[in-house]
């Protein structure tokens, strides 16, 4: 018997490590990590959860079970591979740097007591460090590792096992749990937002909505966030409830599907925000230390302020920026922001409040069901000018002006902020200039802005100008 450890891959359909250890007879193995645990929030956890269900369930209708564990895999994956006599343990690959650390801890464990193990790509189409520059170095912009990206083949599905490929087994050992634990037994809180549903059987759902009308919209519309035109599957593919390769070969028939020249462009658009999702992975794996520190180096420190005033008007969908504030209510109510949001209220973080993108990562990190390492750090990286193929540090979003463009009804603004649901569009995107008897007038319990954007620009560019050493 094989044993496939399954981490962000919460799926038997399409996914390559369980394939690989069904080539002979398999079981599946999840383990409960207090290091993950530790860098862990409610929503994903409740998400995660809420995965494993029908993913236990795949096994016990193929005649075998998910068999579960808590502790340090370094301890638990070999105890449990000897106790079910497994020759071999499979694991579907990941990259970053603490994923890795704990993967060749296992892999020394493993070889120690004599049990081969096998990892296989699969939750990026291409390797990182596939990718590279004519010298053989990891691409810094995107555009380059685009081409190349979008160029290369695509590997097809993976069937998922039969019922003869999985081996009859019982959770319940020396070393593996009977039942799933529930949040309070890992030692989290219910989550304050409305987590999706999680599993495979929503994931195609939402994969089909999308490519039946969003897809075809998604070029000229998908940065106005009131139109819902993204796909919603962001946590899918975090923990990988849906495998890349059935949601790319699902894009591709969609393109084939298509209309006109200008609906196979925005499904190419599509396809390319897959390709950023995997250049920031090789980002990360070429600089682990990207996660703490900066990608880019400055000559000077750069002067972030502690405003924890600030911070927490931010967090709390206060600052007296309607399309800021919607976007970070929206946060709290659901575990999951629009994107062009997403680079509104980071910009805003960073360049208005002058706060460092590190607390504006811990809190996404809190409060995202979608929180991703890689694409996380990219984007908050991007946004603060500090990572790599970033936004340049004078080129500041005006949050009013992003607020009037990508919502100009207001649709998106009032359906988080119940305080303006009754004020025109015109003057929700001019409150920074009404005076306090207007904003009385109009929503007298909505703030005033907390700080002068037009000021704060000014000392944005001054600041990095600074660190660049050019003051």
């Amino acid at each position: 018997m094989n044993l496939h450890w399954h981490r962000r891959d919460l799926r038997v359909a399409d996914n390559r490590g369980l394939a690989a250890a069904a080539e002979e007879t398999a079981a599946g193995l999840f383990v409960f990590d207090p290091t993950v645990l530790e860098h862990a929030a409610p929503p994903r956890m409740a998400f995660m959860l809420d995965a494993l269900e029908p993913l236990r369930t795949a096994y016990r209708e193929r005649g075998s079970d998910l068999l579960l564990a808590r502790g340090n895999p370094v301890d638990v994956v070999p105890a449990v591979a000897s106790e079910y006599d497994a020759a071999t343990v499979t694991w579907c690959a990941d990259y970053s740097g603490l994923a890795r650390r704990r993967d060749a801890a296992v892999r020394r464990a493993l070889a120690a007591q004599g049990i081969e193990r096998r990892e296989r790509r699969d939750a990026v189409h291409h390797e990182p460090g596939s990718i590279t520059t004519n010298d053989g170095d990891p691409y810094k912009v995107f555009t380059y590792f685009s081409k190349k990206w979008h160029d290369r083949e695509k590997d097809g599905p993976v069937d998922p096992p039969a019922a003869g490929d999985l081996a009859a087994v019982e959770s319940g050992g020396s070393h593996t749990l009977e039942e799933l634990p529930t949040l309070a037994d890992l030692g989290f809180d219910q989550p304050e937002a409305d987590v999706p549903p999680a599993g495979p059987d929503h994931a195609r759902e939402r994969l089909d909505a999308f490519c039946d009308e969003a897809i075809y919209r998604y070029d000229e519309r998908r940065d106005y966030p009131a139109d819902r035109c993204t796909s919603r599957l962001s946590a899918d593919l975090k923990y990988g409830t849906i495998g890349v390769r059935e949601l790319y070969r699902a894009t591709e028939r969609a393109h084939a599907a298509a209309d006109s020249e200008s609906e196979r462009d925005s499904v190419f658009e599509f396809q390319d925000q897959l390709a950023w999702r995997e250049f920031y992975t090789q980002v990360l794996w070429d600089r682990p230390d990207a996660v703490t520190e900066n990608y880019k180096s400055y000559e000077n420190d750069i002067g972030w302020r502690e405003d924890p005033e600030g911070l927490q008007a931010w967090k709390d969908g206060e600052t007296g920026y309607p399309i800021v504030d919607a976007g970070m209510r929206q946060l709290r109510a659901e575990a999951f922001m629009h994107n062009r949001v997403r680079m509104i209220v980071a910009s805003f973080l960073t360049k208005d409040l002058l706060v460092d993108w590190r607390e504006g990562y811990d809190w996404f990190r809190e409060k995202l069901v979608d929180h991703d390492t890689a694409n996380d750090n990219g984007g908050w990286q991007w946004a603060a000018s500090t990572g790599t193929d970033a936004q340049p540090y004078f080129r500041v979003f005006n949050p009013m002006t992003q607020g009037e463009r990508y919502d100009p009804d207001a649709e998106y603004i009032k359906e988080y902020i119940p305080e303006l649901e009754s004020v025109p569009a015109e003057t929700i995107h001019s409150w920074h200039e009404l005076d306090e008897g207007a904003r009385q007038m109009h929503a007298p319990d909505y703030p005033a802005p907390i700080v002068d954007h037009s000021e704060r620009r000014e000392e944005a560019i001054g600041m990095f100008e600074r660190a660049r050493g050019d003051e």
